[in-house]
């Protein structure tokens, strides 16, 4: 595709959430991630099996392999509507589709498939390498059971992303979060940025507390921004590795 091609793609989709650059200096107009630097992925995952759970557009799916993994499998169950899209405005994988036929990745090295994280097996799609797992924790009924999921199939390292309660309550409101406690705070409706698809938020610590009990040996946590000024940038990274 040329560059009016391309354009005129991205511009058909109702809407983007990754920020995407496509060839030609096309870029599509998500607004995550806020930082990519910020996630700390490693540069070079050179003939690494890469997981992509809740991959969305693909940003994640592509910046693996454009840093070298050998395969990429994307999983996402279409159940975010980030508490404002109409169930018609998600195109499912169209996007995805588009952004890997622009990149030039192919259907096998850049594999998509729609299911739920609790599907996951080591005989789904064998085991990886690197999983990650990006704003989908706090959309989980069931959390801690979705990160022994990922722990099932991981060989190496887990980076998990997620929105924290550690400076932000729902119903203490901004700066009166949990701090360092070891607590998670539950959404039983949509009391957290009016999304009824948020269910939990748990404090970095306790995150990283989940990760290393589902056998993760070494764990390390770091926050999107400290302290953070708007309710976007409450979010917290962790990282663990089997040894």
């Amino acid at each position: 595709m040329d560059k009016t091609e391309l354009e005129s793609g991205v511009a058909a989709f109702p809407y983007w959430y990754h920020r995407i650059e496509l060839p030609h200096g096309v870029t599509t107009p998500g607004w995550a991630p806020l930082s990519a630097d910020a996630y700390r992925i490693p540069d070079d995952l050179t003939d690494k099996r890469v997981l992509d759970v809740g991959a969305w557009d693909g940003f994640w799916s592509f910046e693996a392999l454009k840093r070298g993994a050998a395969q990429v499998i994307a999983i996402d169950d279409f159940s975010d509507l980030v508490g404002e899209l109409e169930a018609d405005d998600r195109k499912a994988w169209e996007t995805f589709d588009f952004c890997r036929s622009a990149l030039g990745f192919d259907t096998d090295t850049c594999q998509r498939h729609e299911m739920s994280i609790y599907d996951l097996t080591p005989e789904t799609f064998g085991s990886f390498d690197v999983v990650f797992c990006f704003g989908v924790l706090y959309h989980l009924r069931w959390p801690m059971y979705a990160i022994d999921k990922l722990a099932a199939v991981c060989t190496g390292d887990l980076f998990i992303e997620s929105a924290i309660a550690d400076d932000f309550s729902a119903y203490r409101g901004a700066g009166k979060g949990f701090g360092t406690e070891m607590v998670m705070e539950f959404y039983p409706n949509d009391e957290y940025g009016e999304n009824e698809t948020n269910w939990w938020a748990p404090t970095l610590r306790c995150m990283g507390s989940m990760v290393k009990a589902a056998g993760f040996d070494t764990v390390r946590g770091w926050k999107l921004a400290d302290p953070p000024t708007r309710l976007p940038e409450c979010r917290g990274f962790v990282w663990g590795r089997k040894t």
